[in-house]
């Protein structure tokens, strides 16, 4: 486990082969093996992030939120390796395009959600889907694109 930098609350339970760098995490919130959480996330208390799971530079996840394995959180709309000119692109051409995921929602293992999404209050994101635009408070999505079915 490999955790630089990071600020935690208590009775924080952070499991092996966790990769972490400068970001906070609050009380009472759990941490499976294998996930990777980059600099400046910020996540709640009572939350639990599942085995597996990336959560990347520009993630907020509020208070009692479940995240399932495997779930992909993306900060980069339209990613590119280089630059039209065929020149490498550098950190001057890339900037975070900022994920919320409100309280109380859950998402489903194997999800990806796409940058600058927000998941409303207790919303229900089903295992696979693909996260492309808001998804509303008290509502469910599932699919891929992910859609409205609750």
């Amino acid at each position: 486990m490999r955790l630089n930098d990071v600020t935690r609350g208590d009775d924080v339970r952070i499991f092996s082969f966790v990769n972490a760098y400068g970001w906070e995490i609050g009380d009472e919130s759990r941490v499976g093996a294998f996930v990777e959480i980059q600099k400046g996330v910020k996540i709640g208390r009572r939350c639990k992030i599942s085995s597996h799971s990336f959560l990347c530079e520009g993630v907020t996840i509020e208070d009692n939120v479940f995240i399932g394995h495997g779930v992909m959180f993306t900060n980069d709309k339209y990613p590119r390796a280089t630059n039209p000119d065929g020149s490498s692109q550098t950190d001057a051409d890339w900037s975070v395009v900022p994920t919320l995921v409100k309280q109380g929602a859950s998402i489903g293992s194997n999800a990806t959600i796409i940058a600058g999404i927000v998941i409303g209050e207790n919303a229900l994101v089903g295992a696979g889907a693909v996260v492309t635009r808001d998804v509303a408070a008290g509502t469910t999505v599932a699919g891929n694109p992910a859609r409205m079915v609750k």
